[in-house]
Order: structure tokens, then C-alpha cells, then sequence
């Protein structure tokens, strides 16, 4: 029989067991108080189960509730919407030059987007001379003028013709001025920025034993009742021809002919005339075009080389 000596450390071991248990439990209380606040921060709502997202391959956010969403002041973002497919009613993001009409709004004056050398709101400086003009024909092969208020550009400006028909109003050093219409070209050595004269021109400017002043000039738009006419080349049939636009407002920049896939651009020449190499458009509707980029369509002109034909229609004065 185990004596009262033996059954001591027994009661011992029993007492810091029960101690132990104790002190466990108010732990384990204590942890899930804490974790019961609506106040607990992340550090406090791990879990066993939390403690093994630090495992290799664990995302360490698995195991975390979710924070309530927040109130926000900042807009949604916006949702992107498919893009429509193209339908025949769907307009191309650009306009096709094929389809631009007279009707379009007019640029802004001093603008010109077709226009070549001479350009619309810009004043040039030069020197005048003066010639004999005779009938007032010249390069651009208008035939004779109804007035000798005409003139010849230098080679550059002539740009290849681009001048012909053009509206120059020309000042001198004195305050005097005078309009007059390109019907020739200055070839060399005439300067860029000259203008020869017929003589009736210069002579509103100074006297003719000048022979040369400085001047400026720029490009106008002027006021006409008259309408745009046009004229076949000689030799012109449906096989190849010859064109040529008279008595346009505004310088021409493009003449085309409509063809079975739309219009054509034709070629301008030195001499004024656009050309049509093969017959095509030959004697078909013809569309002109001036360099604010106004265009004008004329039907039902017949082939009649050498004779002027005139039209119901002309450029916008600007």
C-alpha cells in the first residue's frame, strides 16, 4: 500500500494541469473576443486555417474576409460599347473627294486648300513691266479679251498654267492700283513676284517710260454676271480631246469627266487645256473645281471643237 508520501507529487501534477487548462481557456476566450470586434484589424482575424498562406503556392489574401465596399464620389468608369459594324447609312470617317458637293459650307475667307503658288489673303511683292498685248490673248489661249486689263505671270507663279484666269489686284508705290486678269505667261528671266503689263494696265499705275516699278499684289475674288463657259480643242472627238474652262471667278485647280466608275481627273497642259488622252469622258459631264474646293458639274455639252459653250453655273465669289 503506497504510503501519503507517494500520492503528493500525483495531486501536484494534477494541480498544474487544471492551471494549465485554465489559463488555455481564458486564451481562447480572449482570442475569440478579440476577433469578434468589428474593429479587428487583418493581423486579428487570422486563423489556423490563415496561417497556411504562407505555404508555397497560397495566395496570401485567400483567407481574408472581404472589407465591406466603401462609399465612392468618383464617377463609374464608362463601359466600352463593340463598335457598330458599317452599315450603308454609317458615313466614312472621311469625306471622299468623289462626293463633295457645291453645297458643302464655304471655307473661311483666305483659305484655299487647292490652291497652288497664289494663294488667297496673301499680299506679294514684285515689279511691274509692261508689253505689248495686242488683242489681249497670250499662253493660256483664251482668244481675244474683252478688255486689255490683262497680264502675264512670271514663269514660276504660272505654275503650269494654274494662273490662267486669275484676278490680280495690283498696287503701286503712289497709292495707285488697277485689276487685271492672267491671260499670258513672263517666261524667263521675269521673276517670281513680276507681273508684265499690257500697256493700257500699266499705264494706271505710272508712265510708260518707267518701264519698271515695284508693286504688290494678291489674288481677288471679283463681283461677274458672267457664268463659266467651256471649249473643246481643235481636233477633239470621242476618241481624244482637248478642254478648257473660260471665264471662272476664282482660279481652276482640277477638270474631270465622269466615267462609268466616277469622275476622272485630266491632265492640265501649259497651253490651259486639260486633256483626255484616250476619249475618256469625251463629250460626258464634266465637273470643275476651284481652288477654295467649290466644284461645279456641267452636263450635256456636245463636242464642238473651237466654239465656246456657255453654262448656267459659276464659283462662288469669295
Amino acid at each position: 500500500m503506497a504510503s501519503a508520501s507517494h500520492r503528493r507529487p500525483l495531486r501536484k501534477r494534477r494541480s498544474a494541469l487544471v492551471w494549465t487548462v485554465a489559463v488555455a481557456a481564458v486564451g481562447l476566450l480572449v482570442s475569440l473576443v478579440i476577433t469578434l470586434r468589428p474593429d479587428g484589424g487583418p493581423d486579428t482575424v487570422r486563423t489556423a486555417a490563415g496561417a497556411a498562406a504562407g505555404r508555397p503556392g497560397a495566395s496570401p489574401t485567400t483567407h481574408r474576409p472581404t472589407p465591406a465596399p466603401k462609399p465612392s464620389t468618383a464617377s463609374p468608369a464608362p463601359r466600352r460599347t463593340p463598335a457598330a459594324a458599317p452599315s450603308a447609312t454609317t458615313p466614312p470617317e472621311r469625306p471622299s473627294p468623289a462626293t463633295t458637293r457645291s453645297s458643302a459650307p464655304r471655307p473661311a475667307s483666305g483659305t484655299a486648300p487647292l490652291a497652288g503658288w497664289i494663294k488667297p489673303g496673301t499680299t506679294y511683292t514684285g515689279v511691274a513691266t509692261h508689253y505689248d498685248a495686242k488683242d489681249g490673248d497670250g499662253a493660256c489661249l483664251y482668244g481675244p479679251s474683252p478688255d486689255l486689263m490683262v497680264a502675264a505671270m512670271n514663269h514660276a507663279d504660272y505654275e503650269t498654267s494654274q494662273a490662267c484666269g486669275a484676278h490680280i489686284l495690283v498696287r503701286a508705290a503712289s497709292g495707285a492700283s488697277v485689276t487685271v486678269r492672267v491671260t499670258n505667261e513672263c517666261p524667263l528671266p521675269c521673276a517670281p513676284g513680276q507681273l508684265d503689263l499690257s500697256k493700257q494696265a500699266f499705264a494706271k499705275l505710272a508712265g510708260l517710260s518707267a518701264g519698271r516699278i515695284p508693286i504688290t499684289w494678291s489674288l481677288l475674288s471679283p463681283g461677274t454676271s458672267e457664268t463659266v463657259a467651256v471649249r473643246y480643242k481643235t481636233g477633239s472627238s470621242r476618241h481624244w480631246c482637248g478642254i478648257q474652262a473660260l471665264g471662272h471667278r476664282n482660279p481652276l485647280a482640277r477638270l474631270e469627266v465622269r466615267t462609268g466608275g466616277g469622275w476622272s481627273r485630266l491632265t492640265r497642259t501649259e497651253y490651259n487645256y486639260f486633256l483626255s488622252p484616250d476619249g475618256t469622258g469625251c463629250g460626258g459631264s464634266l465637273r470643275l473645281t476651284d481652288i477654295y474646293g467649290e466644284q461645279l458639274t456641267v452636263d450635256g455639252l456636245a463636242i464642238r471643237p473651237d466654239t465656246v459653250q456657255p453654262t448656267r453655273v459659276q464659283f462662288t465669289r469669295r
